[in-house]
């Protein structure tokens, strides 16, 4: 079966940790809510946390935090059963803290997010005719604020928490794609740029579920763990084993070059 000659490049980006470093604000967040719900017993290190998003169903940050005080709890020999956590009052705990106690405004630990990238890294993208946009676990409305007030970005394609089930899932990237897309039927490369486990087991469902187009894992490491040489080792060998064809220290040394040579690649190893 003859190749096609060249293949349309779509982008797509998780958003924390690759777009954002949410070291000092989701993750700050879960390890007060969990502080908090284990009455100041345990507060999860940046590691702990880490570990337990390596299982790569955990990309639900209020999810993981329920998670996480069930298993301190269970470490004091209390069954889950036993608790009966609120998980409303939890997501309303976490929320106050990421997002701020002010229903109307922005005022919590999301306001202090670094950026990771620049709106002109994506001009650099539209000119090489590679079409991007992103597809996250975060609210929309968390989103959009980096996306479009913090980026300046005006109206992206963007499929949030609202839209599609969590990753690993991949019905939000095949979502995302369509968008991009714009119904037009040819093969297409589609690389999914994410900073997790589940990132990288999204684009491997949707490889399986769909093998009409090449779905390529680029992993990014987030800020936290370039700290050491050895967390960034471990961390980008994790990101690898779970399908990563390549892991990067920033999203923006994804350059177009580099974006073409990882789907011609990738066209090579299926012809």
């Amino acid at each position: 079966m003859t190749q096609p000659t060249s293949v349309k490049a779509i982008a797509i980006f998780d958003i924390d940790g690759v777009v954002r470093d949410v070291s000092g604000s989701y993750r700050r967040a879960i390890a007060d809510t969990v502080e908090h719900f284990t009455t100041q017993a345990y507060r999860p290190t940046p590691l702990d946390i880490d570990q337990l998003k390596s299982e790569g169903v955990w990309n639900n940050d209020w999810e993981a935090s329920q998670e996480l005080i069930y298993r301190y709890f269970e470490t004091q020999k209390q069954s889950r059963e036993q608790l009966q956590l609120d998980y409303d009052a939890i997501v309303a705990f976490f929320q106050s803290r990421y997002r701020g106690s002010d229903p109307n405004n922005f005022t919590g630990y999301i306001c202090n997010e670094p950026l990771l990238l620049q709106p002109s890294y994506l001009e650099q993208l539209t000119q090489a005719g590679i079409a991007w946009g992103f597809f996250s676990g975060a609210t929309r409305a968390s989103a959009n604020y980096v996306l479009e007030k913090r980026l300046g970005l005006q109206s992206p394609v963007l499929i949030a928490m609202e839209d599609a089930p969590g990753k690993p899932d991949p019905t939000g990237l095949f979502a995302t794609v369509r968008e991009l897309d714009n119904g037009i039927e040819e093969r297409l490369a589609i690389v999914y740029v994410g900073d997790t486990v589940a990132d990288m087991y999204t684009v491997e469902k949707a490889r399986n579920l769909d093998s009409a187009h090449t779905w390529i894992g680029v992993g990014v490491l987030p800020p936290h763990v370039q700290e050491t040489a050895a967390r960034s080792d471990a961390y980008s060998e994790t990101l690898i084993a779970a399908g990563a064809a390549v892991v990067l220290r920033n999203v923006q040394e994804l350059t177009p070059r580099q974006i073409q040579e990882l789907v011609s690649s990738f066209a090579q190893s299926v012809v």
